[in-house]
């Protein structure tokens, strides 16, 4: 696949990138960002994605979350995809939380959704292929991380696809979408009324079901304003009930802001980078 270089700023020792490519999965152009560290020169190096939340482009986490200077110290790549298909005929919808920014990394079945939405081939498959082929990236060593939305896509993709990503952790993730607002709605519109099939997208359920074949990191702020949604309790219990490997955090008062992520980035990229290294 051809990748168009959209900009190149040198940041820290390395480079910080945007792309844009046509994507098979989404058949849509995507964009993302890439930061490749100082060490990227000489040798492919591992990479950890980052997946942001509801409205968020490659931008939000690429601007905000202040990870560059870490990972180029740590001697990993960051990879800032999209958080949904985008533009003409692509489905769309009014509300914030559905639609073009709102992605929800799953396949979506069901119309208008099902010809472009198809996040999860996206991420799990198509760039980490493109990065292989393209970048100096070493597709074998890959973790995944997300705040909100990107949270719960890190977890659910990382639980079901373990030889794919080898670490996960996961900012104020929605812990139980099958059971929250933030959820619901959208896995009904992507994938149908039947809840069983809604399953593979849960972070709890998952956790419950199959657990992840190594440590798990996860931080909660405490005064996160969207708790009631997040649902961070039934993952930490089911955590809990598995003993599962890892540790979740509720951080004392921080909420869902990007400050709240860039408090705490510094540990998740070096958490990835001692398991990928």
């Amino acid at each position: 696949m051809t990748i168009e270089t959209i900009s190149e700023n040198r940041s820290f020792g390395g480079t910080q990138g945007v792309y844009r490519h046509r994507s098979t999965a989404t058949g849509t152009d995507m964009t993302f960002g890439l930061f490749l560290p100082e060490v990227a020169r000489y040798a492919p190096v591992p990479a950890l994605f980052f997946l942001s939340g509801l409205t968020c482009t490659h931008e939000n986490a690429m601007i905000k979350a202040a990870a560059q200077a870490h990972a180029d110290e740590a001697g990993i790549a960051l990879v800032f995809p999209d958080t949904s298909p985008r533009g003409e005929g692509v489905a769309d919808d009014e509300a914030y939380d559905l639609g073009q920014g709102a992605g929800f990394y799953v396949n979506a079945t069901e119309g208008p959704w099902a010809p472009h939405y198809r996040m999860w081939d996206y991420i799990t498959e198509e760039l980490p292929a493109l990065l292989g082929a393209n970048m100096p990236i070493d597709e074998g060593a890959l973790g995944i991380t997300g705040h909100s939305m990107g949270g719960h896509g890190a977890l659910t993709i990382a639980m079901t696809m373990p030889d794919r990503f080898r670490s996960v952790s996961a900012l104020a993730p929605i812990a139980n979408p099958t059971r929250s607002d933030w959820g619901r709605k959208q896995l009904a519109a992507y994938l149908g009324n039947d809840e069983s099939t809604w399953a593979a997208h849960d972070a709890t359920l998952l956790m419950t079901a199959r657990g992840f074949p190594g440590d798990v990191l996860i931080d909660q702020g405490s005064a996160d304003q969207f708790l009631d949604l997040l649902m961070p309790e039934r993952l930490a219990h089911a955590m809990a009930a598995r003993r599962q490997p890892g540790r979740f955090r509720m951080q004392e008062g921080f909420d869902h802001s990007y400050w709240f992520v860039q408090s705490f980035i510094e540990e998740h990229v070096f958490f990835h980078a001692e398991r990928l290294l």
